[in-house]
């Protein structure tokens, strides 16, 4: 009988000085490697058990295939826990998250340089694992984004966090309309670090195993490495640094109300002006994308989004992978997560029945109650998490 492929690979590799490279590829090419429980595991146990071994000084996470390095969770599978558990909280998406997010926060505080080669598409869970790492490279071939708005969840991984913390108000503007970004663009949002070609890949591998390791700062060790990279021949222009000030505009309103009602009537006029027809074509359609996944976008997501953001914006890492915990949660038994996954990826009819059709409508008390948390303080799934120096 023969045995399927792991979903992660694991690979020590010796290098020229004697040390070792971890690397980790994630192995679910066909389902663009959306990230389900058993990789998640795998990863966090690999990390820890990596963490104290002095001969590992740095990590590599990849994936197998061109198309993507991860486009999200598996959320087929949280859809079916979620039609079991009716009203209630699957115990499959606790777990879930709980080793998701204890994955994405290892990442964040590991010891070791992470590098994270983010080419292909990045979204949901992959903008997890890209955004915890000390290395984070993209390419002209990387596509991210949170589109959560489009399945009745929120931006999480991590969202909270590094959201409110992009220039202006470009995170709360790419929480609302799921906006996808090229490589420059997320260079320009803070989303990585590195923009090289895509076929860097082996000469990034070779040039760290070339590494003289013996000494004391293995992270500028391998920023040396990446900025010797090669940048793509045909670079990407950013979008979201074109329009920040507009981007800016749109999103300074008090209410969640006050922004989508700016977003979805922004015009043409509103976008910097341009001699290059080509280019002004593109910013249009790039306008008519947002606007599009807002206005068909779950009402109960955008409030989520926009709290989410004022919230985190001075909340501890910590302290907002646990509110995430929570409201990811209350998704899990809500009904609008598991809706916006059938319309999608079920039935995939892309007519999902929100609860509620204008973000006028949703009420107070039903956006408080995806921050109510169903456990005690020391029940709390990631109550382990603190912040680490």
């Amino acid at each position: 009988m023969q045995q399927s492929a792991p979903v992660v690979i694991a690979e020590e590799r010796k290098t020229k000085s004697g040390h070792v490279l971890g690397v980790l590829t994630l192995n679910k090419p066909k389902a663009l490697n959306a990230l389900d429980l058993p990789m998640a595991s795998i990863l966090l146990d690999t990390l820890e058990q990596w963490k104290s071994r002095q001969d590992i000084t740095c990590i590599v996470l990849t994936s197998a295939g061109d198309k993507a390095f991860c486009a999200g969770g598996d959320i087929v599978s949280m859809y079916h826990a979620m039609c079991e558990s009716q009203g209630e909280i699957p115990a499959f998406l606790t777990s879930f998250f709980k080793t998701e997010y204890t994955l994405d926060y290892c990442i964040h505080y590991y010891p070791k340089p992470i590098v994270v080669w983010g080419s292909g598409i990045v979204m949901g869970g992959g903008m997890g694992l890209l955004c915890g790492a000390s290395h984070k490279v993209v390419t002209e071939t990387s596509r991210l984004a949170m589109p959560e708005i489009s399945i009745g969840l929120y931006p999480d991984v991590g969202g909270s966090y590094f959201l409110p913390r992009m220039p202006g108000k470009t995170g709360l503007f790419l929480g609302l309309t799921a906006t996808q970004m090229n490589g420059a663009d997320a260079v320009h949002a803070g989303l990585a670090d590195y923009l090289v070609a895509a076929n860097q890949l082996d000469i990034l591998m070779q040039k760290l195993n070339d590494v003289e390791w013996g000494g004391v700062n293995h992270h500028d060790s391998v920023s040396q490495v990446l900025a010797n990279l090669d940048a793509p021949l045909s670079p990407p222009n950013s979008l979201i640094a074109l329009h920040q000030n507009a981007i800016n505009t749109w999103c300074d309103g008090k209410t969640v109300a006050a922004v989508v009602d700016n977003i979805l009537n922004a015009q043409e006029s509103d976008l910097p002006v341009s001699e290059d027809p080509e280019a002004h074509a593109v910013a249009i359609k790039w306008l008519n994308k947002a606007q599009k996944n807002l206005k068909n976008g779950s009402p109960i997501t955008a409030h989520l989004v926009f709290e989410q953001c004022v919230r985190g914006a001075t909340m501890t890492l910590a302290e907002c992978f646990k509110m995430e915990a929570v409201m990811s949660c209350r998704c899990g038994e809500s009904g609008e997560f598991q809706e916006g996954v059938r319309a999608l990826l079920i039935d995939k009819d892309l007519s999902p029945k929100w609860k509620y059709n204008h973000v006028e409508e949703v009420p107070h008390d039903v956006v408080e109650g995806f921050f109510s948390s169903p456990w005690a303080e020391d029940e709390h799934p990631l109550a382990h998490l603190g912040e680490e120096k």
